[in-house]
């Protein structure tokens, strides 16, 4: 009895602990989105104000403001360009599992990592200075290319820890069946792998449609991204923090959407390999 109650208090202060935790990560985001509904004089009083009349008024100014051109340039940039890092990172991932020597596929993949150790501050001039002798600045295909360099390695990383969890067996078996190397990987492993992809799919979008840093240096009007649109509510004079709050709100709406949709998936592919 001793030792079931001991492990009841455990799991208890386990329970306690694990939702203490998160509601210390919750708590900035869900903060953001009660200021949202306040108005500036009530997002600047000096005591926090948890009892208030709420308004949808800093919505309105946001969504007024020019927020659905820049709504259409993250759609697109983040979009198009996770389409472009799984059409050329899963094949490579699957390549370099199937078809390599390990060792091989493990100095290749250090390579491709590697590309991810240099800080973004030390590419950034080559990057301005290429895209500007190709009249690209200033232009959406400027952030497709980098968000798909960007997420390139991540992808391949991804799936290539998926792919060495398939059964060697059943890609064997469809060869015998007649199915090509193309074949195979599109109709067997792909859809084996399709939780893995997903959390993949799913992190890459989200990867660039947070970005900031490459959209302020590589953009200025006509295809900046939201979080540009959240940094001119940033001036000088004034930091308008109820609207920059309603904005933020809005801008985590679809990844909030994308990883309540695809939550079974998530989960499954970043935990798949974790036990045999």
């Amino acid at each position: 009895m001793r030792v079931k109650r001991r492990l009841s208090l455990i799991s208890i202060i386990y329970t306690m602990v694990t939702y203490l935790v998160g509601i210390l990560f919750v708590f900035p985001v869900l903060w953001t989105v009660i200021t949202g509904f306040k108005t500036e004089s009530q997002a600047y009083s000096s005591s926090p104000l948890l009892w208030f009349e709420p308004t949808l008024h800093q919505f309105i100014l946001a969504l007024n403001g020019g927020f659905w051109g820049y709504f259409s340039n993250s759609l697109v940039a983040s979009t198009v360009s996770t389409c472009l890092a799984l059409i050329l990172g899963i094949p490579c991932a699957y390549a370099m599992v199937f078809y390599m020597r390990r060792k091989q596929s493990k100095n290749l993949l250090f390579f491709v990592l590697s590309t991810r150790f240099m800080p973004f501050a030390a590419i950034i001039v080559p990057l301005y200075v290429i895209f500007k002798d190709l009249n690209l600045l200033n232009n959406i295909i400027s952030l497709i290319v980098v968000y798909t360099s960007m997420n390139l390695p991540l992808v391949i990383w991804m799936s290539r820890s998926y792919f060495m969890d398939l059964p060697i067996e059943v890609l064997e078996a469809s060869f015998l069946d007649g199915c090509s190397k193309w074949g195979t990987l599109l109709k067997v492993a792909i859809p084996m792998s399709s939780s893995g992809l997903t959390a993949t799919a799913l992190l890459s979008m989200v990867f660039a449609w947070n970005d900031f840093f490459f959209a302020v240096n590589l953009t200025f009007t006509n295809s900046s991204t939201l979080p540009i649109m959240v940094s001119s509510f940033m001036t000088n004079e004034q930091l308008f923090i109820a609207k920059v709050s309603a904005l933020a709100t809005l801008i985590i709406i679809i990844p909030v959407i994308l990883g309540l949709y695809a939550q079974k998936h998530l989960v499954r592919g970043l935990t798949a390999g974790a036990i045999k």
